[in-house]
């Protein structure tokens, strides 16, 4: 049996316009589907990322950042926001996905020294 592995994603870009987020969604998805690996996924979302866990979200056409972040805490993962960053873009008082929350620069710290792997987008 293979010990657990603790991955930290750290998104840093908008949901849409770019696609680095949701391609660190993907991935992540992906991983937490992978039956034969014992994974904790752990998602913090900095900068303009952390628009994607604003609820209520209606892309046009493609995919949707928020149903991405709902399959991610339905496996198991935990998603935090920077709390200096929502303040700075107004949002900290706007809804969030179910099961998101804000967090701290202390919470990304501690998270970083817990981690196996950390993977940024």
């Amino acid at each position: 049996m293979k010990a657990k592995q603790t991955l930290l994603f750290i998104l840093n870009d908008a949901p849409y316009g770019s696609e680095r987020s949701f391609n660190g969604l993907r991935l992540a998805i992906n991983l937490g589907e992978q039956n034969e690996a014992d994974t904790e996924i752990k998602i913090f979302l900095m900068s303009d990322a952390v628009s994607c866990a604003l609820s209520l979200q209606a892309p046009g056409e493609g995919y949707n950042v928020q149903q991405m972040l709902e399959i991610l805490l339905a496996q198991g993962a935990e998603v935090k926001l920077c709390k200096t960053c929502c303040n700075a873009r107004g949002l900290s008082t706007l809804p969030l996905i179910e099961g998101a929350e804000i967090g701290t620069l202390d919470d990304l710290s501690l998270w970083t020294l817990q981690a196996d792997k950390i993977v940024t987008f």
